[in-house]
């Protein structure tokens, strides 16, 4: 509106000085490249605004190798804490219970730190990058813990075998990958809605 507010302002002055000696015509003068750059201007701001608006995902469109990906992640995490503490927990001659304990804290500890680590390499401070960390793996890391040592535990035999006995390997292997399977529609419905994963996102660019 205050362009079209301008040009007829313009316009109207050079038609009042149409009679004078002098002056060339408005239409092939200054004033017409004027109102033509006015003309353009508008659709200028329409190709920015269409190129904005196309830059940004509709909400809830996530792709299964979206969640995927993201579950992978905290999968990694998860499974390098939890045999470290069951390495930990049999060096030192604790009991299941104990044992399982230190292999979720850490579990938990890794799943946090491979996050970190992302974020805090796209230059962002510390405590920050503590709280993304947090909203972006924690229901996903319970669920996969929950699922996870909840399948060895019920496993017969699973919770008493040793590391150096391959059963050991194939449980954990199944657990794993129903933890992997069971926590990726969580983490897809996290993301759809702006949750999980999807605040780790805009460090990533």
């Amino acid at each position: 509106m205050q362009h079209d507010a301008h040009s007829h302002h313009d316009h109207d002055t050079h038609a009042g000085h149409e009679g004078h000696p002098g002056h060339a015509d408005p239409t092939a003068g200054p004033t017409a490249g004027h109102a033509a750059g006015h003309e353009s201007h508008p659709e200028q701001h329409g190709g920015h605004h269409e190129q904005h608006g196309g830059g940004h995902h509709a909400p809830g469109k996530v792709s299964w190798s979206m969640a995927a990906k993201a579950t992978l992640h905290c999968l990694t995490g998860c499974a390098i804490g939890e045999v470290l503490g069951m390495v930990i927990g049999t060096a030192l001659g604790w009991g299941n219970t104990q044992t399982m304990i230190l292999a979720i804290v850490l579990a938990f500890f890794f799943g946090y730190a491979l996050t970190l680590r992302g974020i805090l390499a796209a230059g962002v401070d510390f405590k920050t990058a503590f709280k993304v960390a947090l909203a972006a793996d924690t229901l996903s890391i319970a669920v996969m813990e929950i699922i996870d040592n909840g399948i060895i535990a019920l496993w017969p035999g699973a919770m008493d075998a040793h590391l150096s006995e391959p059963f050991f390997w194939i449980v954990l292997a199944i657990a794993l990958a129903a933890a992997f399977a069971i926590t990726t529609p969580v983490n897809k419905w996290m993301i759809g809605r702006g949750k999980g994963h999807a605040v780790v996102h805009q460090y990533h660019h």
